[in-house]
This record gives structure tokens, C-alpha cells and sequence, in this order.
């Protein structure tokens, strides 16, 4: 059986917070989820966080096109800016396609 999401593209973030100004942080994050999910293209996404502050996020595409178009949005654009600025440490970003995979459920 093929898995559900063979043929789309991930965007992986994993991010590092400064800790600074949390409130702004979780008010951007819930708008850019709201924004995301109107996106064309946009197929779900997976997010884990610790309380240290790291945390990964996954963004799943229908292609290439769609996660660029996400990248170039002036809104979220604005918001990867202010992130850069005073949000984050650092982060690692990465653009896959999904091959295959393997579900599993008890």
C-alpha cells in the first residue's frame, strides 16, 4: 500500500528559540497556522516542541511550487524577518520528497 503522503514535499524546520518575547512568538506561530492552511497546495503539517525550546516543524506540499510559493508569502516572509530578529537562535531548514514511508498504528 502506498503511503498517504508518497509524491509530496516536506519542508523541515527544526528551530531554536531565544526565549524572548514567548507571547509574540505563539501569536505569530497561530497566524501563520491560519495563514498556511489557506495556502494552494498545503497538505498538513507536524510540529513537536520541547520546553527548552527547540522544536520541528513539518510542512507537507502537493510540490516544489507550493512550498516556494509558502517561502516567497510576504506575510510569512515578514514573519521568518522578525523571527531571524529576535526569535530565534538559529535554524536548519530542509526540502525533501517523500519516496515512501510506513505507517503503524496499535
Amino acid at each position: 500500500m502506498t503511503h498517504p503522503r508518497t509524491g509530496q514535499v516536506a519542508v523541515i524546520f527544526i528551530s531554536e528559540s531565544t526565549g524572548s518575547d514567548e507571547a509574540g512568538y505563539a501569536a505569530a506561530a497561530e497566524a501563520m497556522a491560519e495563514l498556511v492552511a489557506r495556502q494552494p497546495g498545503f497538505c498538513g503539517v507536524d510540529w513537536v516542541g520541547s520546553a527548552e525550546g527547540g522544536e520541528i516543524t513539518i510542512s507537507y506540499w502537493a510540490d516544489d511550487a507550493s512550498a516556494a510559493a509558502w517561502r516567497t508569502h510576504p506575510d510569512h516572509a515578514r514573519i521568518q524577518h522578525e523571527g531571524r530578529g529576535k526569535w530565534l537562535k538559529r535554524y536548519d531548514l530542509m526540502v525533501v520528497d517523500i519516496r515512501r514511508g510506513h505507517v503503524w498504528e496499535r
